[in-house]
């Protein structure tokens, strides 16, 4: 449904009509309940319970409560005016070991939650894999092992024929980038593991878990609308040196061609396997791989944060956003890259606020990879957000984020690019990985200790442009 406005309302930046507006969530940072209705155990619910690994010991056993809480937080998204909303699903919930039969407690909730987002007119799109590896197959090795990505694919198998009636946008992996290499390389997410080798077999295991699970789904039906998900970045030299123009290519290589090459043209950049090549040889690629992790899809959806500035020359940051407990670096094969500022404003998280890297990654995709819709599947910002006296949360610096990126999204339109649609990151306030609760990405503030939310001025700011379609011309 669109809303008409008057002339006076317009907005100067107008959106198509069927432009999707969204917000995005994932299963293990909102949902709690970690032991209800039989769930399995997952790798992030051991790597909570070691010490040190997560800011201030916090965990995900309530989070948001959005497990028992549901029904209230999609009236908040009807509220807004949310045409879509994108969630991920609890592996372990469904399939406590990771494989054999689904456990119906837990698919029922996304059944129920699937239906409640029908009745209110928004639209569900359903993410299969947000990094809650059930720790049965971690046991087994985790995504280093081929095995993994052939029980990913009987999962997804297993939820799209159960959900494909009433869901229609599905989205495999997200961010296998941070799966692989934060997950085995750094150590910074879960399951903690250091080794450098076994990571770059986890990014091709989860490329191949993508390509097995649109096969699979596409074989139940071809209603269903699938697509990857990758977080990119734009990544900068820190000058024109050949020290820092190489670590610029290697650092693009690792973040962003090894999984978009592999999706959308069937290959891994040449220069890429060279670089990773001093840790391993390359023989976990099977012939047939790259043919399965190309399988066609209808849809990609982009996370966009930041841009990366590098130097080959030694000195910055190891990582652009290091955990707050230490980590080693996930850049593998390319340790000695550092990162620098680049003398742009930053968030809660540090990291640099660019909304002209939004325009550079979808024009780029445009023009260097095969036509496909695209979606802006996360953005946002964390910010110290504070509750006022008369109990508003007030979030300037989030809203002028937000509105930064939304015009560079129109901007990428006018230039052609097929960008259908846009979902801030996050709905609501959350549990922030190895930052526990002391990061705030919201539109909605979560107070923790009574689980009461409260809309903030962004997300006040949010449902008024999704009601106008577009910016007003005094936003100008």
């Amino acid at each position: 449904m669109t809303h008409s406005t008057p002339e006076n309302e317009a907005p100067a930046l107008r959106f198509p009509p069927e432009f999707v507006w969204g917000a995005a969530t994932s299963s293990y940072q909102i949902e709690g309940s970690l032991s209800a209705d039989d769930r399995g155990t997952s790798i992030w619910d051991v790597f909570c319970r070691q010490d040190g690994r997560i800011l201030g010991g916090d965990n995900a056993e309530v989070a948001t409560d959005h497990y028992n809480r549901y029904r209230e937080d999609v009236r908040l998204m009807a509220e807004l005016g949310l045409k879509a909303y994108r969630f991920s699903v609890s592996w372990p919930r469904i399939q406590p070991d990771g494989s054999g039969p689904y456990n119906a407690k837990g698919l029922d909730f996304y059944k129920r939650l699937v239906d409640e987002l029908l009745e209110h007119g928004i639209e569900p799109w359903l993410t299969l894999y947000h990094w809650d590896l059930p720790q049965a197959l971690e046991d087994a090795g985790g995504w280093p092992e081929r095995d993994t990505s052939k029980r990913f694919a009987d999962f997804a198998a297993t939820v799209h024929a159960e959900l494909s009636d009433r869901v229609r946008y599905w989205a495999t992996v997200n961010e296998p980038w941070c799966a692989a290499f934060l997950g085995y390389a750094s150590g910074e997410h879960a399951p903690g593991r250091r080794e450098p080798a076994a990571a770059v077999r986890a990014a091709h295991h989860l490329n191949l878990a993508h390509g097995l699970a649109v096969q699979a789904m596409r074989a139940q039906n071809t209603r269903s609308q699938i697509g990857g998900c990758v977080n990119l970045y734009p990544v900068s030299p820190a000058t024109s040196s050949e020290a820092d123009l190489d670590a610029a290519r290697r650092i693009d290589g690792l973040q962003n061609r090894f999984f978009l090459d592999a999706l959308l043209k069937g290959s891994y950049p040449e220069d890429v396997l060279e670089d990773l090549s001093r840790v391993t040889e390359h023989s976990y690629i099977a012939d047939g791989d790259l043919e399965a992790i190309a399988a066609p899809i209808d849809m990609l959806l982009i996370n966009y944060y930041s841009r990366f500035t590098v130097t080959g020359g030694g000195g910055g940051a190891q990582s652009a956003a290091a955990a707050p407990t230490g980590a080693g670096s996930p850049w593998v094969g390319s340790e000695h890259v550092g990162f620098v500022s680049g003398g742009r404003p930053v968030t809660a998280m540090g990291w640099e606020i660019d909304e002209s890297g939004l325009y550079e990654v979808l024009t780029r995709l445009a023009t260097e990879y095969p036509p496909l819709p695209l979606y802006v599947a996360e953005n946002g910002a964390a910010f110290d957000d504070e509750v006022a006296e008369d109990g508003t949360v007030h979030d300037p610096r989030r809203r002028d984020f937000l509105e930064a990126h939304v015009r560079a999204c129109h901007r990428a339109i006018e230039a052609g690019v097929p960008l259908k649609g846009y979902f801030v990151w996050s709905l609501m306030d959350n549990f922030e990985w190895a930052w526990g609760y002391g990061k705030r990405f919201g539109l909605i503030h979560v107070d923790y200790a009574t689980q009461r939310r409260t809309m903030k001025t962004s997300a006040r700011w949010y449902a008024e442009l999704i009601r106008r379609g577009g910016l007003p011309r005094d936003a100008e």
